[in-house]
């Protein structure tokens, strides 16, 4: 039974940093793709920061984290990590980690949608006022 959990929301001012940090529990896949997703009030999810699990740690960005934000995972504590710096009020939403095998990663992160992904948080919200 996978389970990911988000933690590390919150409220920020402008220009300000959170770290986001989800825990993976149950994945028994060799290979993974994770990534972080984003709602705002009245919008779609949208994929914002990706990395691959297949040994080469790629990582892709949405152009608009692109330069303020760094995806990362600790495979010791099974743990996906999305530092934000800069955050801005247009960054304000609901966070959400996915995860799912490699081939989650083969659809290009601005086409990302729930479907591509089969595990999911319950996610974490970021106000930045």
């Amino acid at each position: 039974h996978v389970q990911l959990v988000e933690s590390g929301g919150g409220s920020v001012q402008p220009g300000g940093s959170l770290r986001l940090s989800c825990v993976v529990s149950g994945y028994s896949y060799r290979t993974y793709c994770m990534g972080w997703f984003r709602q705002a009030p009245g919008n779609m999810r949208e994929g914002i920061a990706r990395i691959e699990g297949d040994g080469s740690g790629t990582t892709t960005y949405a152009d608009s984290v692109k330069g303020r934000s760094t995806i990362s995972h600790d495979n010791t504590k099974n743990t996906l990590y999305l530092q934000m710096d800069s955050l801005k009020s247009e960054d304000t939403g609901v966070y959400y980690c996915a995860a799912d095998d490699s081939a989650a990663c083969k659809t290009r992160l601005e086409f990302a949608t729930r479907l591509d992904f089969g595990y999911w948080g319950q996610g974490t919200q970021v106000t930045v006022s």
